[in-house]
């Protein structure tokens, strides 16, 4: 005989499934299970995190146990910096990615912090500058329906972006088109970048920055911005919720026997 836990959690999967639970609900409180009989705290506790091992529910603190969202946010490659969307339009990268995804978007969705800070070896690296030399730390919290999906700090050189809005804390993107159409009108037009990706574990910091769920994994994200001439105008380390995304690239294929035949 499965033990009575394992009843319960099969019994509330079931529910999940059938769609009596949909995506984003709430479910009962523990207390409420155990008042109507389906046993004792530690028998809803340990049928609830069974639910979250499986994948079918997130728990945090404050939003209760809560089926786990189908469709994660679509996180676009290369279109989601297409010039024509921040240069021409206000078309911000995290609102690119919702547009994308058919879901609904706030300015006020990203919020941040501005600070002067020491380069810590990896920003330093980045831009070529001296380790702990001063950079400004431009860190978002990017949320959708007040959950909160990644991080993003971008850090940059004084003299590229002092007395521009991206020194300013103010929520929301750094004005229409954002940091990118913000470095274009000081002269730094950004002509290509580099991003890097890797998951690991989350942080406790992160953990309860992110809501996340005990042991979720995060992505995290190094992105090099560089004008034609090669120059770092923006090194930015994001840590995104690794459930809450599907990461979207498309590219051409390279031929480079082809394009060596060419030069010749």
């Amino acid at each position: 005989m499965a033990p009575k836990w394992r009843e319960l959690a099969d019994k509330l999967a079931e529910r999940i499934r059938n769609g009596e639970y949909a995506p984003g609900d709430r479910l009962p409180h523990i207390r409420d299970l155990v008042q109507a009989g389906e046993g004792s705290k530690s028998t809803v506790h340990a049928a609830y995190k069974a639910l979250e091992a499986e994948g079918l529910v997130i728990s945090s603190r404050g939003h209760g146990t809560v089926v786990r969202p189908l469709a994660p946010l679509k996180r676009l490659g290369t279109e989601r910096y297409d010039k024509a969307k921040w240069r021409d339009g206000d078309e911000v990268a995290f609102i690119a990615d919702r547009v994308a995804s058919g879901r609904a978007h706030r300015r006020g969705d990203q919020t941040q912090t501005v600070d002067l800070v020491a380069a810590p070896p990896v920003v330093a690296t980045a831009h070529g500058l001296p380790v702990g030399a001063p950079v400004y730390a431009r860190a978002r919290l990017v949320k959708e329906d007040g959950r909160p999906t990644h991080t993003l700090t971008s850090y940059y050189r004084p003299e590229h972006v002092e007395g521009t809005p991206l020194v300013d804390p103010a929520p929301g993107p750094a004005g229409r088109g954002g940091g990118f159409r913000v470095l274009y009108d000081a002269g730094y037009e950004i002509d290509h970048m580099k991003e890097e990706l890797f998951a690991r574990a989350s942080t406790p910091e992160e953990t309860k920055l992110l809501m996340l769920p005990s042991g979720e994994p995060v992505v995290e994200l190094h992105r090099t911005t560089c004008t034609a001439d090669g120059t770092v105008v923006e090194f930015a380390i994001g840590v995104h919720a690794a459930s809450r995304f599907t990461w979207s690239y498309g590219f051409k294929v390279p031929d480079s026997a082809r394009n060596e035949g060419d030069t010749q």
